[in-house]
Order: structure tokens, then C-alpha cells, then sequence
């Protein structure tokens, strides 16, 4: 009997000190205190005892739980907070120029800052978040939105105001890339569902800024300062729910424990393997970025630029600006059914040409009939700007690890917003010098045909790491593997 005992306790001592020696953090333990060499490992709940005391630290599910829905809120609140510092500036930018002294092509020039800053300040989010973790960084994103917008309607010149929006748009940069990063690594087994409820909520922070910033200006006496200040208030309480992320610095690695341990344990692996990823020998990837700077040249020139093509048409300043929320709006059921959709489809593409025609159809109705038909046009240009869901979604489905998804999302949003730069300039220089919306309108509906192109090609289904495997292969194998 005693012999017995003393053979337990010598087990029980074997046990704790192989699992105190581990150093694998993406595993869970595999040995149980059991008398049993072939014991399985615990993927649900630990048994208690000794072995459990050294694993308690490691497995903390009701922590996991309330920080996951609290990764859940502040997607939700960033989501929000993503576009009114822009949409705002759009429904105002007649009574901002004004009261600035801006020229129409100064003004161009203001709607070209939010794609100028995304792709300067987007690269850097994968480098950032590294190094502090995805949650500090979107939480110093919520701040800068906060800061920007507090100190841009009262800098009382047009450098000082691109100078303040400039700093809302390096904090909505890094959230544009890390989004994808972080619902990726948080829900790997619900990209769709989830960036369908990020996009909604973007969708939705887009339209409602839109549709009240004049009448809460007329509310706050009229003043356009007052009602661009008041969108502060929101991306402050975006702040909120990542304070507690950002203070855990492995905060951002707990998600991926989520899957099995040894599934973890694959996408580890993987992810030491595409160290050396070269994104640019992509084909896809390059597909995606043109087909992102493509779409986003077509949405900042609707948020910065269809108001006013309305009120210029006679349309009163207030409906004007509810036709905007209209066409942002349209993004909020649409931005959560169309990820879901594309998830559960082989080939993206067709989605990409059924937006392509609406938004031609959008295009052409505007030169037609700009006033007549103002709401049927709001409404098609409003689906045609679902293309931005789909571009994220199809950023979730083009890599297979989270640090492919990182390094695609950062290059196709950079590379994208870069190609997008010069769009609502030029419709800016082109109002000015003719005089009529004519012009624009044409480039518009050009732009569309190549955004369907590339569209259809970055939904096909593959991935980033094979295809620049496959075009590096030459390239290797003399070295070998260091």
C-alpha cells in the first residue's frame, strides 16, 4: 500500500516537472495526473488536481469570454467611428469652404487627404501592431479620431484644418488595416459573420453622420464648427472598450487559442513559414489592392463630392444631405449580407459586376437626370459602394493564416488608398474648370469598368501564400531552409 502511494506521488512530481519545463505557449498541456501514459489531452475543461495548479494560468475561459465580447463592442464602436470624421466634412463642405476661404480645387485637394493618409499611415498598422499588439493600436486610433475632431473646426485655417484631419485620418488608417487582423485572430471560424456586422456598423456610422450633421448644426445654432465638433463625442467612447486590451499586451495572441491546441499549434507554424512572404508576387493581391483603390476612389468622391452635385441641380442643402445618407445607408443591411454571401460562394467575381452595373446605372442617371430621379440614384450608388465590404471580405479569404491576412490587408488598403489619391482631386479641378458636373460624372462611370475587372479577377478562389510560393520557387531551394 504504501509502495503504491509513494509510485503516485513519484508520477505526480514526473508530471508537474515535464509540464513546468514546457515552453510551447500555443499548446495546451497533455498530461493529466493520471497513472495513465496514454491519457489524450484536454481540449475542454482540466481535471483538477496538481497538474491543474500549473495550467490554471493558461486556461482562464471566463476571462476569454467577457474579453471576447468586449472585442466585439469595440468593433462595433470603431466600426462606427471609421467615416463621419469624412461624411460630416461632405455634408458641411460648402459651409466649411466658406467659412475658410477654400478654392474648389483647395477643397479637391481636402477630399484627397483621407485615402493620402490611409495609405501613408496604413502601412505602418502591421509594424505597430507587432510590436504594442492590435488592441493598443486601434485604442491610440480611437484617441487620435477623438483629438482630431475636437481641434479641426476651431484651428481657424485651412492648413491648421487639413493639419487636425490629417490626425482623425492616421487613427481611422491603422483601424482600416487592423479590423480584418483582429477579427480574424479573434473569430477565425466566423469571418463572414463577423466582418458583415464590422461593415453594417461602419455602414451605419457613415449614413448617420451624413443624414443629422446639418440638421444638429441647425440645432447648435447653425454654426458648421459645432457641428462637426459634436462626432467627437462618438469616437471617444470608442476608446473605451480597448483600454482593458491594450493594458494586455497578450491580449492580441489570446484569441488564437480559440482552435484546438494543435490547430494552434499549425497556424504557429504557418506563420514561421510565411516570414519571408513577398505579397507583391501575388497576382491576387494586386487584383485586390487596384480593385480597393478603385472602389475607395468611388466612394470618397461620393462622400466628399454627391451632395454637393445635388445642390447644385436645385436640390435643398438638407435633402441634399439626406440623398447621402441614403446612399450610405443602403451599406447597412447590404455590408451584412454580402460578406456572408461571398463566404459561401467559390468565386467572388459576379459579385463585383452586379455592384459594377448598379453604380453605372447611378453614373448615368446623375448626368441625366440629377434632380428627377435623385432617390433612385442615391440608392443604386449606395449598393455600388458595397464594394468595400466585399473587398474586406475577400481580404479574410485570399490568405489562410493571420499573418498573411495582416500583410494583405496593409498592402491592398495601402496600395489601394494611394491609387485612390488623385480621383476626387480631379473631379475637384475638373467641377472647376468646366463649370458643370458633366466631366466628373464621365470619369466616374470610366472608373467603374476596371473596378469590375479587377474585381472579378481577385475573386477567384486562392490564396496569397501559394500563388507567391508558386512564383518564388525558382527562385529557392540552392540555400535551403536556414
Amino acid at each position: 500500500m504504501m509502495g503504491r502511494m509513494a509510485s503516485e506521488e513519484t508520477r505526480t512530481a514526473e508530471t508537474r516537472t515535464e509540464m513546468a519545463s514546457a515552453q510551447k505557449p500555443w499548446t495546451e498541456p497533455s498530461t493529466e495526473p493520471s497513472a495513465s501514459s496514454s491519457t489524450k489531452p484536454s481540449t475542454r475543461m482540466p481535471v483538477e488536481g496538481p497538474a491543474t495548479a500549473v495550467a490554471g494560468p493558461r486556461r482562464t475561459p471566463p476571462t476569454r469570454a467577457w474579453m471576447t465580447r468586449l472585442v466585439v463592442v469595440g468593433i462595433v464602436l470603431s466600426a462606427l467611428n471609421l467615416r463621419p470624421a469624412i461624411t460630416s466634412l461632405g455634408a458641411l463642405l460648402e459651409e466649411v469652404r466658406d467659412g475658410l476661404g477654400m478654392s474648389g480645387s483647395v477643397a479637391g485637394l481636402l477630399t484627397s487627404v483621407p485615402p493620402l493618409c490611409f495609405a501613408v499611415f496604413g502601412v505602418t498598422a502591421p509594424r505597430l501592431a507587432r510590436r504594442f499588439g492590435p488592441g493598443a493600436v486601434v485604442c491610440a486610433g480611437m484617441a487620435a479620431i477623438t483629438a482630431g475632431l475636437l481641434i479641426r473646426p476651431y484651428t481657424g485655417s485651412t492648413a491648421g484644418f487639413l493639419t487636425a484631419s490629417a490626425l482623425a485620418l492616421m487613427g481611422i488608417a491603422v483601424s482600416n488595416v487592423l479590423m480584418p487582423v483582429i477579427v480574424k485572430r479573434w473569430f477565425p471560424d466566423r469571418v463572414g459573420s463577423m466582418t458583415g456586422l464590422y461593415s453594417m456598423a461602419l455602414a451605419l456610422g457613415t449614413s448617420l453622420a451624413a443624414a443629422v450633421t446639418v440638421p444638429l448644426t441647425d440645432a447648435l445654432g447653425g454654426n458648421w464648427k459645432s457641428g462637426l465638433t459634436v462626432w467627437a463625442g462618438l469616437a471617444a467612447a470608442a476608446v473605451l472598450p480597448w483600454v482593458p486590451l491594450a493594458r494586455e499586451r497578450g491580449a492580441s495572441h489570446t484569441p488564437e487559442q480559440a482552435p484546438a491546441p494543435g490547430e494552434r499549434s499549425r497556424e504557429a507554424g504557418a506563420g514561421r513559414e510565411q516570414a519571408p512572404l513577398r505579397i507583391t508576387r501575388s497576382r491576387t493581391a494586386w487584383a485586390l489592392a487596384v480593385f480597393f483603390g478603385l472602389q475607395a476612389t468611388a466612394a470618397y468622391i461620393t462622400m466628399g463630392w454627391m451632395a454637393q452635385i445635388f445642390r447644385d441641380a436645385g436640390v435643398p442643402a438638407g435633402t441634399a444631405g439626406l440623398l447621402l445618407a441614403v446612399t450610405m445607408v443602403m451599406g447597412v443591411p447590404l455590408a451584412f449580407v454580402i460578406p456572408r454571401l461571398a463566404t459561401r460562394l467559390p468565386h467572388q467575381g459576379p459579385i463585383a459586376l452586379v455592384l459594377g452595373v448598379c453604380g453605372l446605372a447611378g453614373y448615368a442617371g446623375l448626368y441625366v437626370a440629377p434632380a428627377g430621379g435623385a432617390w433612385a440614384w442615391a440608392v443604386l450608388l449606395g449598393i455600388s459602394n458595397c464594394a468595400f465590404p466585399l473587398a474586406l471580405t475577400m481580404v479574410g479569404m485570399r490568405a489562410r493564416t493571420g499573418q498573411g491576412v495582416a500583410q494583405l490587408s496593409a498592402f491592398a488598403q495601402s496600395t489601394g488608398y494611394l491609387i485612390s489619391i488623385p480621383g476626387p482631386l480631379l473631379v475637384g479641378v475638373l467641377y472647376q474648370q468646366s463649370g458643370s458636373w458633366g466631366l466628373p460624372i464621365a470619369l466616374m462611370a470610366g472608373l467603374m469598368v476596371p473596378q469590375m475587372a479587377v474585381g472579378f479577377l481577385a475573386g477567384r478562389n486562392r490564396t496569397v501564400e501559394d500563388e507567391a510560393a508558386r512564383r518564388s520557387a525558382p527562385a529557392v531551394g540552392l540555400p535551403g531552409p536556414r
